[in-house]
């Protein structure tokens, strides 16, 4: 089967609606698919609710979307940098789903396994726990969260062969691999696409059965929050 497409746009056609749930890989903007966020919000798709770990900055990543109203719901772990974010969630604009990030990180590999709950401690006791099934183990009190899964999931690869085998980059690789398995579609951007073979099977962090389609793009890679302090006389 054909993986390889030759953009973003092409890449999404036929597997994006109104209404879907997508995961979107990516910390802060460290490892985030920016090519496909761009054609997302290029093909006027709407109502859609996102996981991801947080929703990129007002003007770059995920923020792009969020700013043109397209996401109805978030499901995150952090809303720090986004004023856009803040804003429409207090408004009453955006529905937020906030999780611990440890909690967001196992409910997407959960979903990817295929393994609909899990217990946690984590949360318990605290509005986090509100609603859920609460169980003893060991003594130890517990909540029941569930596993994520979505219609499309949208990653970021540093390497990838022509079958989607897929190597991430040091800490770009993130919420990157387990997002690759909980969707029901997977597409990946990457800087590069090598012959077949010219990846280390010892290697690879993503099989090639998980993704469906794959993109080679160019990224700006923009820091979130540079800080520097002065160069010191003689260095």
């Amino acid at each position: 089967m054909e993986k390889q497409y030759r953009d973003a746009r092409a890449a999404l056609d036929g597997v994006i609606f109104d209404g879907m749930t997508i995961m979107a890989g990516g910390f802060g903007l460290c490892g985030i698919p920016e090519n496909l966020i761009e054609a997302l919000r290029d093909s006027g798709v709407k109502n859609l609710t996102v996981i991801s770990n947080n929703c990129g900055v007002d003007d770059f990543g995920l923020g792009v979307l969020l700013r043109e109203k397209r996401i109805k719901k978030m499901v995150s772990s952090y809303v720090g940098e986004n004023k856009e974010f803040e804003r429409q969630y207090l408004s009453g604009e955006l529905e937020l789903e906030f999780n611990p990030q440890g909690t967001l990180a196992e409910r997407i590999r959960a979903g990817g396994a295929g393994i609909p709950g899990f217990y946690t401690k984590t949360g318990v006791g605290t509005l986090i726990a509100e609603g859920k099934e609460h169980k003893e183990f060991g003594g130890e009190t517990y909540i029941l969260e569930t596993g994520l899964v979505a219609d499309l999931s949208i990653v970021k690869a540093w390497k990838a062969d022509p079958q989607g085998n897929l190597v991430y980059r040091k800490t770009a690789r993130n919420f990157n691999p387990m997002m690759a398995t909980a969707g029901k579609v997977t597409i990946a951007e990457v800087e590069e696409i090598v012959p077949l073979g010219a990846l280390d099977p010892d290697c690879i962090h993503t099989p090639g059965i998980y993704v469906h389609r794959i993109i080679q793009g160019a990224h700006e890679k923009r820091i979130e929050q540079r800080t520097t302090r002065p160069r010191q006389a003689g260095r």
